[in-house]
């Protein structure tokens, strides 16, 4: 989430300070927006068996990369030199006091990952989504190896989507060494994993870097009396006072320390015996969840359903969709020797594939001169896209006959409305009723 507001300086010296509250993570997972760390969404021993007869013939994903360090030490930064006169002015709280040791130790923990590169909590994320995958289609993972068929590994090119796609290879390579020679090498496809930032987002760069209507709604939403009156609440938990009232951006620095609050459970192999940073002393439930919303809140509008008279957000996601019906139907019709497609990208392509797709909880924009709440609005960036995120099409063949299921961070889910499965309840389609639900005729 970019700072909602520039970080002034305090004097000579740039503001912000440090929350977090990590330890109860699962309680408070969406305070943590599109940082929290990912978690499958259903236990398999619950999915649906395919109808008699059907056997597993392929299997394609994408997958946003796991849990990472801060992309810069920007928050760090600004929060230590903050840190370091009130200290000297003798200007700290008790908790305060606490805080400045202990976002050092985070900055140097994220620096020694380096600055965007996944985490070790983040390779495991990867690791355990590949071994899953593996354990739910032994059987096609089997005839993959004995047939020799390919698995094929593109990326969108960046270090983090890279090493995403290693560790997930890896895993499956642990789990059965005969797959090793089938995989790779991995290739890049920006068009493809990194459309946001390719010519086809051409379009949609202007409308971030333009859009007046979304620029005042960001602002009306964002600059109001609670975000104000929150800021100073979280950094009274770390400073005096009189050193507050002289903090001239106090919403730039108390964004910053929710940035360091919600990036430290993507860090948490990272921390004091593995058991996290302990981030949520230094900021209370309610204000974290309060900029968790705000973070929600810029990327609904700039990357999920935004508003419903415009698709600009994710449009650009139908060459990600039509590559999914692409290597299902060239393994239909024989046209393909891949066992398996992994790729591996980003939030800004997982959010509005997931937009575009009516995945559970974006299926609603915003109507125009009606904000996006949490009350009125199922979309939270913890589910939709958290670090690790992924779809899977787990593809199933009878005579001739091909059945599609999805699973949506590891959830069987039901495709957009519209699309009906081959019976009540069934989480299993026909190819061909896909094809006809989003209109590939």
């Amino acid at each position: 989430m970019r700072r909602l507001t520039p970080v002034l300086a305090l004097g000579a010296l740039l503001l912000t300070a440090l929350p977090a509250h990590a330890g109860d993570a699962a309680a408070h997972r969406d305070s943590y927006g599109t940082k929290a760390p990912y978690a499958p969404e259903q236990n398999p021993r619950t999915y649906q068996r395919p109808p008699a007869g059907f056997v597993p013939v392929f299997a394609e994903n994408v997958s946003r990369h796991g849990s990472r360090s801060a992309t810069d030490s920007e928050d760090g930064d600004l929060i230590l030199a903050l840190w370091d006169k009130a200290e000297a002015e003798g200007q700290l709280t008790r908790r305060g006091e606490e805080f400045g040791p202990t976002v050092r130790a985070l900055q140097a923990a994220m620096a020694e990952v380096g600055y965007g590169n996944l985490s070790g909590r983040g390779k495991q994320e990867l690791k355990d989504t590949a071994t899953r995958l593996h354990q739910r289609l032994p059987s096609l993972f089997g005839r993959i190896a004995a047939d020799g068929e390919k698995i094929d590994v593109v990326s969108s090119g960046q270090g983090r989507a890279v090493d995403s796609g290693t560790a997930f290879t890896d895993a499956l390579t642990d789990a059965d060494p005969a797959l090793k020679p089938l995989i790779g090498p991995a290739r890049t496809d920006k068009d493809l994993l990194y459309f946001h930032k390719a010519a086809g987002g051409a379009a949609y760069r202007d409308y971030i870097a333009h859009d007046q209507r979304l620029a005042d709604t960001l602002k009306s939403i964002t600059d109001q009396p609670r975000t104000h009156r929150v800021a100073r609440t979280v950094l009274s938990r770390l400073f005096k006072d009189a050193f507050v009232e002289r903090i001239a951006d106090r919403v730039g620095a108390a964004q910053a320390v929710y940035n360091l609050y919600a990036i430290a459970p993507a860090m948490s192999e990272e921390s004091p015996g593995g058991e996290g940073w302990g981030m949520e002393r230094y900021i209370s439930r309610s204000d974290a969840a309060w900029f968790g919303y705000l973070g929600d809140v810029e990327d609904f509008y700039e990357k999920g359903p935004g508003f419903a008279d415009s698709d600009i957000t994710y449009q650009m996601a139908g060459v990600l969709l039509d590559d999914f019906f692409e290597q299902a139907e060239a393994k239909r019709n024989g046209t393909s020797d891949l066992g398996a497609e992994l790729r591996f990208t980003h939030a800004e392509e997982i959010i509005p594939l997931a937009a575009l797709m009516g995945l559970p909880g974006s299926t609603r924009p915003a109507t125009p001169g009606e904000p996006y709440t949490y009350a009125d609005n199922p979309w939270r960036g913890a589910s939709v896209a958290p670090l690790g995120a992924n779809i899977q099409w787990d593809m199933y063949e009878k005579d001739g006959r091909y059945l599609v299921r999805m699973l949506y961070n590891e959830k069987e889910t039901a495709f957009r409305s519209g699309c009906h499965p081959v019976g009540k309840g069934s989480t299993f389609y026909d190819l061909d009723e896909l094809e006809r639900c989003f209109g590939r005729g």
